[in-house]
């Protein structure tokens, strides 16, 4: 059998339904508190099912396909089926004899992240690969950036040049920050290279998505931009560039909460579309595979 590159897409993993968040809060935590697990339940009924599992394979499925038969492209979950472990076993199995591994988030903490370098080292150990090696943060990607930049413009372009744009990102503990200050930068990175493109935005940054713990997260939250936005503006684009596919954080924490949130400002709600598998994602992926 001819050697490959074997390529593993490595994401967090998600509950399809409701019925699944008990256990895959129970692979994240060891002891979930019933209150945390009720209120997910709530949210993925509201929103019927999480599509992140099925995108990250298509994407998986695309890169394939734009890489070609050198190499073998697997896609892998940290806390829900097909793990990365089963990932990296499958890529071994299909003759991959180097193992290369991509994070599907353009920016992310050294701290948050180790948890997939860990498990992924690991089952190259276990699969006997002697070259392994998992790419670093890529938050100003050539494709990625135009692929943003496509989005917001033609966004804009239906409801007005000014229109806030508001960029949105996964929010962390501040002790985390304080630790690896990095991830701040990469997001910054991410949105002067958007603003390269598109120079004349009226734009805000902020977070979404805090934890369920009461320490301090960053901010600004969304809730606060959107607070001050209130009687200034009619309409709000809330671009989110760190996620790449559709799944609760977007489904729920945008489209449900934030809508919400919009209406009760007087503010019409926006989104671009994620990612997913549009093929200037896929060429971003591409481009850190050969590297």
């Amino acid at each position: 059998m001819r050697s490959k590159i074997g390529v593993v897409v490595m994401t967090y993993g998600s509950a399809t339904t409701a019925e699944h968040v008990g256990a895959y809060f129970k692979h994240i935590y060891k002891n979930p508190s019933p209150e945390l697990i009720r209120d997910f339940e709530h949210r993925y009924r509201l929103v019927g099912s999480s599509p992140l599992i099925a995108i990250t394979k298509r994407q998986a499925a695309a890169l394939q396909k734009l890489l070609g038969e050198k190499y073998v492209v697997r896609a892998g979950m940290r806390h829900s089926k097909p793990f990365i472990g089963e990932a990296v076993a499958a890529c071994k199995r299909a003759g991959a004899t180097e193992l290369r591994g991509i994070i599907l988030s353009p920016q992310f903490s050294s701290f948050i992240m180790a948890g997939y370098k860990k498990d992924f080292a690991g089952a190259a150990q276990v699969q006997g690969f002697k070259k392994s090696s998992v790419a670093g943060p890529w938050p100003a990607e050539e494709h990625f950036i135009a692929l943003l930049a496509k989005r917001i413009k033609e966004k804009l372009a239906k409801l007005g040049k000014d229109t806030p744009v508001i960029f949105t990102t996964h929010s962390l503990p501040r002790r985390v920050v304080e630790k690896d200050p990095s991830y701040l930068k990469q997001l910054s990175k991410t949105i002067s290279a958007v603003q390269k493109k598109l120079p004349a935005i009226n734009w805000y940054s902020g977070y979404q998505s805090a934890g369920h713990t009461p320490e301090d997260w960053l901010k600004p939250d969304l809730v606060d931009i959107l607070k001050k936005l209130q009687g200034e503006t009619k309409s709000a684009l809330i671009v989110p560039i760190q996620f790449l596919a559709d799944h609760l954080e977007i489904l729920y924490d945008l489209d449900v909460a934030a809508r919400e949130q919009c209406e009760e400002s007087g503010i019409s709600y926006h989104r671009i579309e994620l990612p997913n598998t549009d093929p200037l994602l896929i060429r971003s992926l591409a481009s850190l595979a050969r590297e």
